[in-house]
């Protein structure tokens, strides 16, 4: 059975309430197979006997950063190809991404967008299930959660 998609447009205000961040600037981007978040600094460290991914998020110039670090047992390292065609390997991360009220979970690659308008990207695993993009539109899911 089919649920309804949400019209969603080309930007954002998220939450990410796993990582406890919140009002982030996101792009919509149907060209994007995975979402990607900017990392600041990123390492595999074993902890407790375990490899684990040892990250911060954003970087010191935006107004969220609060170099806090972020560590996760369970993450991927993939090749993924950047907007201008060149593949890069990058780390995997699952958490959850807050629109319209509603926790989605999802994959996001740690991507160097620090010199990018918007520090994360909402690609098509998240979308395709869930939204309907709409060009002319923005932040649609933050101004309905300032009316409620």
């Amino acid at each position: 059975m089919n649920s309804v998609k949400k019209i969603i447009g080309r930007s954002d205000v998220i939450d990410l309430p796993q990582l406890k961040l919140f009002n982030l600037s996101a792009k919509i981007d149907t060209g994007a197979n995975t979402s990607a978040i900017h990392y600041h600094h990123a390492e595999v460290i074993t902890q407790d006997g375990k490899k684990t991914l040892h990250f911060t998020l954003l970087d010191p110039s935006h107004p969220e950063y609060n170099d806090r670090s972020f560590y996760f047992t369970k993450f991927d390292k993939r090749e993924i190809k950047n907007s201008f065609g060149q593949s890069e390997v990058r780390f995997i991360i699952e958490t959850e991404v807050t629109l319209f009220g509603k926790n989605y979970l999802t994959e996001f690659s740690l991507s160097n967008r620090g010199n990018l308008k918007f520090p994360i990207l909402l690609g098509r695993k998240l979308l395709r299930k869930n939204f309907v993009v709409d060009v002319s539109k923005k932040n649609l899911s933050y101004k309905q959660n300032k009316v409620t």
